[in-house]
Parts: structure tokens; C-alpha cells; sequence
């Protein structure tokens, strides 16, 4: 598998040469003596932190010695997963703890990860007693008319010094998570209120019915709310010590290797952010995301409370097919085939999918309970759970008066068995060809990343050859990835649409067809900016062990545009921008810890496409568009808005001055925001190609996502700029 990383370091990519990094030498466990830890030690962690110290110093794009000050830094770090927040150890806990702050190096080196396991110990014995802490502050009712604050950023605060400062953050915290509760309560009521009196049949019957949606808490039933403001605040205080007890109940029983996952990664992201260990579940979850599929039931879960909460069934899948389980449900026991019932209230959620899922044709039985309060058993026979929305999707956009234009839509540049994004790709600009569209837009909104050759294969589709990437790794070794074959799928014309989402291979693409201009790149900003490449190092094969060690996501090489310009941190500037809806959330890679800096080579020698358009003229025709669109302007105020409370993280804790202040914010956004849902399509939508539309589930309910799909499409304020700027292209 070849993949370039996604920006949100959760989808690991290889390097392109090779089908995983080069292969360090066979690594043993230390056999060096090691001090007593805390805790028990899985016996895995001796192997899987030698091993991973070798990649690391070996295979690592920096070749950087792990020594004493990458301890420091990897130190501070720990202490943030550990207690993000400052909501667990005292100051003397984190004193206590810097004994081990230049030592990481040797603790990896001796195989043993006694700070892992200390700071593991230390967290679960102040749970226990933040847990008996919380359920005394929740007994009675809270005081809400005292003239306090809170400060919601955690970098903003100390660490707890005494007991009594942390039982104080504690109360300010569950004072201001009742008032939100109490305001959620307050906000059902009063939306059910306005739905019930408006008008049959009037626009603000919808109207209204629209806000009680929007209001609506399906882990909070109408029926439940009490209508007296005493009785929600008691409601409130009962459900979060309910909330509360799991929650604590669960971060006191940490999974398998958790310990050693939580220093390790604390030291990798000191090298550069992409740089991971993914224990063994995590890796399973990365192969779901990457094949777009996966074996079980079909259903997706949450925790709630003590219990495993059924939030949504996969239309198609063997749960909706099957009928019997449906969203809300609570599962309280599962069973394989030949195995008694395991009891699963306070479970972990990876565990209790870990039980579900299973191959094809297995039967899992769920015991569960519907929101009547009775119990029954449901056995369910597993199948392939195929995620749609995970693959390429295309569509013909038709506005009145106006040539129709063909929309491809790529989450991910995704692969495993039969199915691929360059293949579909293929099919869809081959499709766009046939029905001979004036344009096409291909929206890279939100791609993260993936396969780093099928990013050069989609290239290789919109030219006629050339170079298309360019890798060089740690040593200077420098390669050239690029398109061989004469021809091009589809040669109209075309826009790329990005965002600070779009990353790695989705700048590579878009990178490259800026560069032979044979693409308009239309954004909401520049790209998110990842230039590296990672690798997956199966840490069992590495080892030369059977332990199930999982893997180690590693950053081997950067890439390069064919102009020479790295990615990295600059991303891909468009040649057109647009208002940017996240333009107040800081995410591109220029804003991470330890991201590796801008780089420049010698370009790759190539033919430029020749786009017949004049960019100045094409960028101030659409500026002069957006400027008049009620929708853009409108959401350029929103952003605007929400980038002046980025620094307001100081909240009242008196009621009176809470809800004043989330009246006021609440009415300013609305103010400045527009509903989307209410805006008017601007274009009509028809999906290029037929998607098998699964049968009714039970009760005949019918799989609405591509009519959902098209609908938000059709009012899409951006695409719909893109068809204008395809016009002006003429």
C-alpha cells in the first residue's frame, strides 16, 4: 500500500518506493536489567520499545539521535496527554514526575517504560479521587449566583497546587456544564413551544419545526424535561454523576499497551507531527478508513453513560437488512458463536467493537435494551459493510441558461482490492468526456490524504505525460514519480477546488496541475501544507516477534511540487479564493508543534498545459460575483464574528450573566450566518452514475443519503462559484 499521510495524522501513508520503509535490522528485546515499574507491565512493551527507538533514530527523515533533550521535550509532552486539560494532577504530582524528564531515551533503551507506568498509576489513584470529589459536588444543588468565572483554556492555567484548588476547578467546571445542560432544556422546551403554536401549514410552522431539529438531544427525550428551573438543574446534576461515574469508571481501566502508546507517542510527534504508533486497534480502524469498508453488523456506536448506545445504522447493512436493532438502543451483552455472553456496561467502546466486528457469514448475538425499558436478544449474521461515502462520487450540474458541468467529489484517495480512486476516477472523468460537459469541478474540500500513487495516477489522467512528484528522502536520494502513458482521460477544462483541509496527496495533485496550468485552483485558502511521506513499519516484522505489537506510522521522505517548491507548511496557494467558513479554526501544518520547515529543489522539466485564461481577469469577475452573493458575504461576517470570541475563553458562572451571554453570542451569529438549509438550490443535480440504493429497511424506511447528497449540493454557495468561473474560462 502507498499512501501519502493525512493531515490529521490518523491515516498513515507509505513511502513510494517501496511497499514499506526500509526494513531495520532484526531487533531483539533488551535483555539489560530493568527497576521494578509501578504497575504491571505487558510483556510486549520490552520488544516494542527497543524496536521502535531503532526506526526512529534509523528510518526517520531527521536520522536524529534520541538523547537527553529530545527526552525534555518528549516530557512536556507526556504531561499533556497525561492531564491535558489540568483537571487531575497537582503540581507535586507533575514535580514528582520530572525525575524521568532526560531519561526517555534510556527507559526505550533498557525496554523499560517505568514513567509510563508511574504517570498511568498516578493518573488512575487521582481519578479515583476526583471521582469520589465530583459525586459530593453533584449531591446537592450547585450555587449559580455568585459572581465567579472560569478560564476554559487549560494553557491558560496553572496546574492544581492543593487538593482544595482542584475540588475548586472542579466545582467551577460542573457549575458551568450544568448551566449548558439547563440552557439545552430551556432551548427543547421553548422549540417545541414555537412548532406547536405556529400556524398548519405555514412557512413558520417549518420554520419552527426546523429550530425544534436543531434542538432536539436524542439522549434527552421531551418527555424527561422537567418544567420548573429547579427540577432541570437537579435533572442536570443526576445525568452528569451518571456521566461522570462511567466515564471514570473506564479511565481508570486503561486498554493494553496504553501506557506505552501514550510515552511513545509523546516522543514520536517531537520528531515531526506525522509521526505515530498505532497499537493494535487503531491499525485495524486505519484499514477500515483506507478500503472504505469493513465486516460486522453495520451499525455505528457511541458511549453513553455506563452503556454502548447504538447512534446509527448503515443502510444495507446486515442490521438494517435484518431489522430488530435500532438507533437508541442500549447493548448490554455480546456473544460469538460457541462463547457465553459477555457482560459489556462500563466496557470500553474499542473493545466492545473489537467483539462485534468479525468475518462475513459469523453470527454475533447482542443482548439489548429499546427505549421501553424491555430486554431482548438479537442475532445477527455478519457481512461486508460497504462505506459509500468514503469513494468518489460524480454528478452533472445544470444551471438555468448555462452549459451543464460535470462535479466529482474525492474524500480520499483511497485502495485496497478491487476498488481504487484512480480507477473511479477514471470512470468518472471518462463519463464526463462522453457527455461532453463544459467543465468540470473536482472538490478536494477536506481530503486529507492517501494513496500517494493513486494521487499520481489521477494526474496522470488530466495530462498527457510527465513528471508529477517529486521524493527525496533523508540522505538527498532524490526520485522523480510521474505519468508514462500518452493521453488523457478527460482533457476540458477544469477546476480544483481545495481547502485548509486538503492535504498531502490532494496537494500533490493539485500542486501538480497548478503547476502545468492545466487546472484553475479555486479555494478557501492555501492548502493545509503536509509535504512529507510516512511509511507503515509492521513492528512484529521489523522485530522478528508474533506479539501483535501494531505498527509504527513513520516519516521516511518529503515530497515536492514539479516546480521544485515544497508543500510543506505553504501548501497550494489557489488561484482563486474564496470566503473560508473554518476561517477561524487554526489547523494547517504551519501551526503544529515540530513541523518540518519549507523546502526548495530543482524543478522537474516539464510541458506546461498553456490554460487559455487570463488568472487576473478570471479572480476579479469572481471577487466581483462574491461581493454581491448574500450567502459568501454572509458567511465572511459569520467567520468574522467567531474569530473575535477566539480569545474570549472566560465564562460567567452566575446564570443570569451566562445566559445573557449566550443570548448575545447566539443572537450575533445568527445574525451574521446564513441557513443553509433555507437558501434556494442554485442548480439542479443528477448523479452521473446509478448507486445500488439498498432495499427498505424494517418499517419501509428508505436510504435518503444520495437524495441528502444532491440536495446540500445543489445549494452549495462554492461549487456554485466554481460553475460561474468555468463560464468565464470560455
Amino acid at each position: 500500500m502507498i499512501a501519502a499521510c493525512n493531515a490529521k495524522s490518523n491515516s498513515p501513508g507509505e513511502s513510494p518506493h517501496q511497499a514499506q520503509a526500509a526494513p531495520a535490522p532484526a531487533l531483539a528485546a533488551s535483555t539489560g536489567p530493568a527497576a521494578a515499574a509501578p504497575t504491571p507491565k505487558d510483556p510486549r512493551e520490552a520488544t516494542l520499545a527497543n524496536t521502535v527507538l531503532q526506526l526512529l533514530e534509523h528510518e526517520h527523515l531527521l536520522h536524529k539521535t534520541i538523547d537527553d533533550s529530545i527526552s525534555k521535550a518528549a516530557f512536556a509532552s507526556y504531561l499533556d496527554r497525561l492531564d491535558a486539560g489540568k483537571l487531575f494532577l497537582l503540581k507535586s504530582d507533575r514535580d514528582a514526575l520530572a525525575k524521568y524528564a532526560d531519561k526517555i531515551d534510556d527507559e526505550l533503551n533498557a525496554g523499560s517504560l517505568d514513567l509510563a507506568h508511574e504517570g498511568e498509576k498516578m493518573f488512575e489513584d487521582r481519578v479515583a479521587e476526583v471521582d469520589k470529589m465530583v459525586a459530593e459536588l453533584l449531591a446537592k444543588p450547585l450555587n449559580h449566583d455568585d459572581d465567579e468565572t472560569i478560564e476554559l483554556d487549560p494553557k491558560k492555567v496553572q496546574p492544581p497546587a492543593t487538593d482544595d484548588e482542584l475540588r475548586d476547578r472542579w466545582r467551577k467546571k460542573l457549575e458551568l456544564e450544568v448551566l449548558e445542560r439547563v440552557g439545552t432544556m430551556e432551548d427543547r422546551l421553548d422549540a417545541e413551544a414555537k412548532a406547536a403554536k405556529a400556524p398548519k401549514d405555514s412557512k413558520a410552522k417549518d420554520e419552527a419545526k426546523s429550530e425544534a431539529k436543531k434542538a432536539d438531544d436524542r439522549s434527552m427525550p421531551l418527555a424527561t424535561i422537567p418544567k420548573t428551573l429547579p427540577e432541570q438543574e437537579a435533572k442536570a446534576r443526576t445525568d452528569l454523576a451518571k456521566s461522570y461515574k462511567a466515564r471514570f469508571a473506564r479511565l481508570r481501566e486503561p486498554s493494553k499497551l496504553e501506557a506505552a502508546s501514550d510515552l511513545i507517542n509523546a516522543l514520536t510527534t517531537t520528531l515531526d507531527p506525522h509521526t505515530d504508533y498505532l497499537p493494535p486497534s487503531d491499525k485495524a480502524n486505519f484499514d477500515i478508513e483506507m478500503s472504505g469498508s469493513l465486516e460486522g453488523i453495520g451499525a455505528a456506536l457511541r458511549e453513553k453513560d455506563d452503556y454502548i448506545e447504538v447512534s446509527e445504522l448503515v443502510p444495507g447493512g446486515a442490521a438494517w437488512r435484518q431489522g430488530g436493532l435500532s438507533p437508541g438502543d442500549l447493548i448490554l451483552s455480546v456473544s460469538n458463536e460457541g462463547a457465553d455472553p459477555v457482560d459489556i456496561v462500563n466496557m470500553r467502546l474499542d473493545d466492545v467493537v473489537k467483539m462485534i466486528r468479525g468475518k462475513k457469514g459469523t453470527v454475533v448475538s447482542l443482548r439489548i435494551r429499546k427505549a421501553d425499558g424491555h430486554e431482548e436478544v438479537l442475532s445477527i449474521t455478519r457481512d461486508v459493510v460497504v462505506i459509500e461515502e468514503a469513494y468518489a462520487r460524480g454528478a452533472l450540474l445544470q444551471k438555468k441558461g448555462a452549459p451543464t458541468v460535470g462535479y466529482i467529489h474525492l474524500p480520499s484517495f483511497y485502495g485496497t482490492g478491487k476498488r481504487t480512486s484512480a480507477k473511479d476516477l477514471d470512470r468518472l472523468f471518462g463519463e464526463m468526456k462522453t457527455r461532453k460537459v463544459a467543465g468540470v469541478v473536482l472538490d478536494l474540500r477536506s481530503n486529507g490524504g492517501g494513496l500517494l500513487q493513486d494521487a499520481v495516477d489521477i494526474t496522470g489522467e488530466l495530462i498527457d505525460q510527465g513528471p508529477v512528484v517529486q521524493v527525496r528522502d533523508s540522505r538527498g536520494k532524490k526520485d522523480v514519480l510521474g505519468d508514462d502513458e500518452r493521453g488523457e482521460t478527460y482533457d476540458g477544462p477544469l477546476i480544483v477546488l481545495v481547502d485548509q483541509f486538503s492535504a498531502s496527496a490532494s496537494e500533490i495533485l493539485a500542486g501538480a496541475l497548478q503547476d502545468y496550468h492545466r487546472a484553475v485552483i479555486v479555494g478557501t485558502s492555501p492548502t493545509h501544507g503536509k509535504g512529507t511521506v510516512q511509511t507503515l513499519a509492521d513492528l512484529d516484522r521489523v522485530a522478528g516477534s508474533h506479539q501483535d505489537l501494531g505498527v509504527l506510522k513513520l516519516t521516511i521522505e518529503q515530497f515536492y511540487r514539479v516546480s521544485g517548491d515544497s508543500t510543506q507548511q505553504r501548501g497550494v496557494q489557489p488561484d482563486i479564493l474564496l470566503p473560508n467558513p473554518n476561517g477561524y479554526i487554526e489547523t494547517r501544518e504551519s501551526t503544529l508543534e515540530h513541523s518540518l520547515p519549507f523546502s526548495h529543489i530543482d524543478q522537474a522539466p516539464h510541458d506546461d498545459w498553456h490554460l487559455n485564461v487570463k488568472m487576473p481577469a478570471l479572480a476579479e469577475k469572481s471577487a466581483t460575483r462574491v461581493a454581491k452573493d448574500p450567502v459568501l458575504t454572509k458567511i465572511a461576517s459569520a467567520v468574522a464574528v467567531l474569530k473575535s470570541r477566539k480569545d474570549d475563553t472566560v465564562v460567567p458562572l452566575s446564570m443570569k450573566k451566562w445566559e445573557d451571554r449566550r443570548k448575545q453570542q447566539k443572537a450575533e451569529l445568527e445574525a451574521a450566518s446564513p441557513d443553509l438549509e433555507k437558501v434556494a438550490p442554485r442548480m439542479t443535480v443528477t448523479t452521473v452514475e446509478d448507486t445500488p440504493v439498498p432495499a427498505p429497511g424494517p418499517g419501509g424506511k428508505a436510504d435518503d443519503r444520495i437524495t441528502r447528497w444532491k440536495d446540500s449540493l445543489a445549494r452549495d454557495p462554492w461549487v456554485d462559484e466554481c460553475v460561474s468561473i468555468l463560464a468565464d474560462m470560455k
